[in-house]
């Protein structure tokens, strides 16, 4: 992990450098532990980079041009490769210090089905159905067998997904992890869809429902500036375009579908966001708020 660090850091490092970045790393580490010792060569590099490889599926390479080594990875597997080295600087974190607790506070929540997810990309990778139980949110005692084809993974605010082709009516549908249990990896192949792309599917999307037949709009929201520093640094979606950026407000532009996730997301903001357009967004928020004020009318007082 310090290799690949360095080299996302600075790229085109020669092995010398390579080697004397990690030499003042592990020359800390020893200041809290005597016994570790560095013995680093040119084989040992070259060992790691197979390793790195096959446990990440990371090239670095030797650039001729450059004189030194680089991370060959395209934009795919870059943004999953910074997911990773934040994952990592996480978990390291946590294990530098025994006693976290008086300094760190997680928050306190249910596990989100991760357990299953190498199973269930295993299950994609290789085209065999699956079968669970499945539970709904919107209803407790509806709880169900399901068989299906499973065609991708989506994460959305701290839950993992499935998208998957339902045997019973052969329509594509969501199934949150949180909810699933019993997963089995069935020995049935099935034929995925040249025409699915997940990225493409959510594309013009935020959250997990992809709405059908629905086009794209350009939606303009105005925000209070304070929000708006969070907007900036925390974009809502990649089409996120800065429009106005001063004293009194920060516009921006999103091309997206208007869907349920969106419309709860536009919500949880308050007064510190107002919807410019389209008209017919703007009249969805200000239904929704004046619905939530009148739960608080006299009589509810």
């Amino acid at each position: 992990m310090l290799i690949l660090k360095k080299l996302q850091a600075t790229p085109y490092c020669s092995f010398e450098e390579i080697e004397a970045h990690l030499s003042s790393h592990f020359q800390r580490m020893q200041v809290m532990d005597e016994t570790i010792e560095l013995a680093f060569s040119k084989r040992t590099f070259q060992r790691d980079c197979k390793e790195i490889h096959n446990l990440f599926g990371l090239q670095i390479e030797y650039s001729p041009k450059y004189k030194g080594y680089f991370i060959n990875k395209t934009q795919a597997e870059n943004k999953h490769f910074q997911r990773m080295m934040e994952e990592f600087e996480i978990l390291n974190s946590l294990s530098i210090a025994n006693d976290a607790a008086p300094y760190i506070h997680l928050e306190n929540r249910k596990p989100q089905g991760t357990e299953n997810l190498y199973g269930l990309l295993h299950a994609i990778k290789n085209r065999y159905r699956i079968q669970f139980t499945y539970q709904k949110f919107w209803d407790e005692e509806d709880i169900s067998n399901r068989v299906v084809a499973p065609y991708a993974l989506k994460e959305f605010k701290n839950r993992w997904y499935v998208l998957a082709k339902d045997q019973k009516d052969n329509r594509i549908k969501t199934f949150a992890l949180d909810r699933l249990t019993n997963l089995e990896i069935t020995n049935q192949h099935f034929e995925y869809p040249k025409d699915f792309h997940i990225e493409e599917t959510y594309r013009y999307c935020f959250g997990i429902i992809s709405p059908k037949n629905e086009e794209p709009q350009n939606i303009i929201l105005s925000f209070d500036p304070i929000q708006g520093k969070f907007i900036k640094t925390l974009p809502l979606h990649d089409s996120q375009e800065i429009l106005v950026d001063n004293e009194e407000e920060t516009k921006i532009q999103l091309n997206l579908c208007i869907t349920h996730d969106l419309l709860m997301e536009l919500l949880s903001f308050g007064d510190d966001m107002k919807v410019i357009a389209p008209q017919s967004l703007a009249e969805q928020v200000k239904t929704a708020h004046e619905k939530a004020f009148k739960q608080y009318g006299k009589n509810n007082a």
